[in-house]
């Protein structure tokens, strides 16, 4: 079902820039104290190791730098809102591609530091409306920005559950831009005003069909912490398996969200 179109989330660009280059030195800190054993590890991805993700984080911030290689585009093609419902057709050729770079490049620490170069360099040189175009559609650099925010939440997640005792932390920016992004998705896959979404301290959204609440205590309540709807949102937990194990509250009769997740593969 296609997004309904709602009113965009501003976001700081310099915050956002910030908190990328935050979140990816995060990473690579955490991937350069790996042992082989533990680059081989399986991830909850398929068939990638945990070699094969950290491949593929670098993949998601070199697209930035990529994309600001090139001409810039005549027009933009995708909203920010849009975005999250693009990835899942799109998961094959990532992963043939992901899989092809881990081979090519076995020193991490080398393509780590090679892209984080390379993105600093593109930054400092790049306007916030500058468009860059991607496989589903031009977008400017500071919603592009935001994208990788998700990416690099997401997957330092995907490590975190991959390599026991790694804790890679969340660099602040980082998981509210990327909660309020996944929200906003919610809100405008599920239009209405029935239910109310709370994921503090970062989001609270109005979502699904029915009465529009306007004063009072919601009739319909979902609460849960940050990583919890992340992974929700994304197909890591299931709406039920959370509600099972006490990691989602929900309270009223349109506050199971089951039918609309996940949001995003």
């Amino acid at each position: 079902m296609p997004p309904a179109r709602r009113r965009p989330r501003t976001y700081n660009p310099a915050k956002i820039r910030t908190a990328v280059l935050t979140q990816f030195g995060n990473v690579r800190q955490a991937v350069a104290t790996l042992t082989e054993a533990q680059l081989a590890a399986p991830t909850r991805l398929g068939d990638w190791t945990v070699r094969d993700l950290a491949a593929h984080i670098t993949m998601a911030v070199e697209a930035i730098s990529r994309g600001l290689d090139l001409d810039e585009p005549p027009s933009r093609g995708l909203d920010l809102l849009e975005w999250p419902f693009t990835t899942a057709p799109r998961a094959e050729g990532i992963s043939d591609d992901t899989e092809a770079l881990a081979a090519a490049c076995p020193d991490l620490d080398a393509l780590f530091a090679r892209t984080e170069q390379r993105f600093t360099e593109s930054l400092d040189k790049a306007p916030d409306s500058r468009l860059i175009g991607s496989r589903t559609g031009a977008m400017t650099l500071t919603d592009y920005l935001v994208t990788r925010t998700v990416e690099l939440v997401v997957h330092t997640d995907d490590l975190n559950a991959a390599v026991p005792g790694l804790d890679i932390p969340y660099d602040r920016q980082a998981l509210a831009a990327c909660t309020r992004l996944l929200a906003d998705a919610l809100a405008a896959k599920a239009p209405g005003g029935s239910t109310e979404v709370r994921i503090p301290p970062y989001a609270v959204v109005q979502c699904v069909e029915g009465p529009r609440h306007t004063r009072g205590t919601p009739p319909n309540v979902v609460e849960t912490d940050p990583l919890t709807w992340i992974r929700l949102a994304t197909g890591r937990v299931v709406w039920a398996d959370a509600l099972a194990d006490a990691e989602v509250s929900a309270s009223g009769e349109r506050a199971d969200l089951g039918e609309f997740l996940p949001l995003m593969r």
